[in-house]
């Protein structure tokens, strides 16, 4: 890298901090702008938001780790996101809307009681401290691989910057730099794949010179058992993750949140035979990566076919990616905290004011958890190993008992609980304890089928239990309702006005970033010898600026 890539990373990085900082008076009016948006936030903004939150964990480190061995493996994986996007929209979005809670924690508290939601918050936010440290980590090492600085170092100054603008700006600030690093991400990758083609002699010199197997969707470490197990899994996360139910609970109406589901999966049915050729065509150049060396495969092609300038970008686009996902997270364990915590064990009376002042501490002190707990990634065995390991355990035991709840009426407190308890506890067993016990250790296929498969089990034979007992919805709902009856009374009374004036100011911050953004990438085009397509991504990033500036005139 070159001063010019390093003036680069540190405009995008100011032009980032600006737009959270943008949104601070905003989020400062009250808890529902801080935590909501106003309530009625457009879908397509949550859908990218969604989008780019999704995959950024693993995209370049972990899905490019997969893609450089393995090839369209890599792939393969990630269309299961494509069925469980839609399946979520099928069935789940418009569910959490019609609950009418802000949280996943909020609807377990008026579901369950507040003991129950206690349970799932502590345990959610710890999920949420390794989730948010596996995409520190990521594009930590990204940045250590094409810099001078530390590891350690590179991660503390990125979740520092993170840290700052999601506890300024709340869920506005977290959903505009989503959309804006969205386009820098895919004006970073659209420029580096037709370089690195020509870098290669082509694509059928890339697809003449691949290893046997590569173009495959499936092969022994990932097997068809793994991608269905892998479906159940992504379903259950999609459609029951606390951060991403967010999305479907802040736009208007039911209908609006069947469509954040619906873009989440259209973009993912194209995003990912974009996304994985870098790495992929990086093994044609250098076949010989060893241990935790694939982790880097994306930097390492960029640095060998991309001119001054244009390495910048890409990081950028890479910090993007991995903020988009840490913010995500950050945000919505802030607002758990501030609603179901701080609030009702400690404060019931707290004002609009000191709500928000209490999520912006805590995402500062659950932000400084995750910057320790990244660095600390390589002593768990890498990346790869610490994503698909707390999938495996925690996916399908956190958020599968909350999501069958939806549906079924018979699920009670103590199934729930009970459930998620024996599942995270057997999960747990066979991964750390099974081969010195028993003599042999599950392989990725079988952990993932039984980290998803057991809990959703457990639920099935509790709701047949429930059914032979002769227990009847009717006196659940009677149980629900002595349960909300106890519970603090929260309304969320939506302002249409106010909800428009937040969603114009939203997309015009959109519209002029995005116009910046495609006037910076043409003019490092210009720079970089003429680049083509740089200048023509940049073009094109300019001129749906210019369209979607005109749209903000019909919100």
């Amino acid at each position: 890298m070159v001063q010019l890539d390093f003036i680069v990373m540190a405009v995008f990085a100011l032009l980032i901090l600006s737009i959270g900082m943008a949104f601070t008076r905003m989020g400062s009016k009250n808890s529902q702008s801080f935590f909501e948006g106003g309530g009625a936030i457009p879908w397509w903004i949550n859908g990218l938001s969604l989008f780019v939150s999704y995959f950024s964990a693993g995209t370049f480190v972990v899905w490019g780790s997969i893609a450089y061995k393995h090839g369209l493996v890599a792939n393969g994986i990630q269309l299961t996101m494509v069925l469980g996007g839609l399946i979520t929209a099928i069935f789940l979005a418009k569910k959490w809307k019609r609950t009418g809670a802000v949280t996943a924690a909020e609807y377990i508290g008026q579901r369950f009681g507040v003991k129950t939601q206690q349970f799932y918050t502590y345990l959610i936010m710890l999920h949420g401290l390794f989730m948010t440290a596996s995409v520190l980590y990521p594009v930590g090492k990204m940045v250590h691989v094409a810099t001078p600085l530390s590891l350690e170092t590179c991660i503390i100054i990125i979740g520092t910057m993170i840290i700052l603008y999601t506890a300024a700006g709340g869920l506005w600030a977290v959903l505009v730099t989503d959309v804006v690093q969205f386009v820098v991400l895919a004006s970073a990758v659209l420029i580096v794949i037709p370089i690195a083609f020509g870098y290669v002699g082509g694509v059928n010199n890339f697809v003449n010179q691949a290893p046997q197997g590569f173009f495959n969707f499936f092969n022994e470490e990932y097997s068809i058992g793994f991608a269905l197990a892998f479906l159940v899994y992504q379903t259950t996360y999609i459609g029951g993750n606390w951060a991403y139910v967010q999305r479907y609970t802040s736009v208007a109406n039911e209908r609006d949140s069947q469509k954040v589901a619906y873009l989440f999966s259209g973009l993912y049915l194209i995003s990912p035979f974009i996304w994985m050729l870098p790495p992929m065509i990086y093994r044609i150049i250098n076949p010989n990566l060893q241990g935790l060396e694939p982790e880097g495969a994306y930097m390492m092609l960029c640095q060998k076919v991309l001119p001054a300038g244009l390495i910048g970008l890409i990081l950028a686009g890479m910090v993007s990616a991995t903020a988009s996902k840490a913010n995500t997270t950050i945000n919505l364990v802030a607002t758990v905290f501030a609603h179901d915590v701080y609030r009702n064990l400690f404060n019931p009376k707290a004002s609009e004011k000191t709500l928000i002042f209490s999520a912006r501490i805590f995402t500062v002190l659950f932000g400084a958890l995750t910057i320790w707990i990244a660095i600390l990634v390589p002593k768990v065995g890498g990346i790869v190993e610490l994503v698909l390991s707390t999938a495996s355990i925690a996916g399908g035991a956190l958020f599968a008992p909350i999501i069958w709840s939806l549906f079924s009426k018979r699920q009670t407190s103590f199934s729930v609980v009970t459930i998620s308890v024996i599942a995270l506890v057997v999960s747990l067993f066979f991964k750390i304890f099974s081969l010195s016990v028993l003599g042999f250790k599950l392989n990725r296929t079988y952990e993932t089928v039984f980290g998803v498969g057991l809990p959703l089990l457990l639920l099935a034979l509790f709701d047949i239990y429930q059914l032979l007992r002769g227990v009847k919805n009717e006196h659940i709902l009677i149980q629900n309702k002595d349960i909300q009856a106890e519970m603090p009374t929260k309304t969320h009374p939506h302002n249409t006005e106010e909800s428009n004036q937040q969603n114009r100011f939203g997309v015009q911050v959109i519209a002029l970033s995005m116009g910046f953004v495609g006037l910076g990438v043409s003019i490092l085009g210009l720079f970089a010898n003429q680049n083509i397509p740089a200048i023509v991504v940049g073009l094109l990033v300019f001129c749906f600026a210019v369209i979607i500036w005109w749209r903000t005139k019909k919100i």
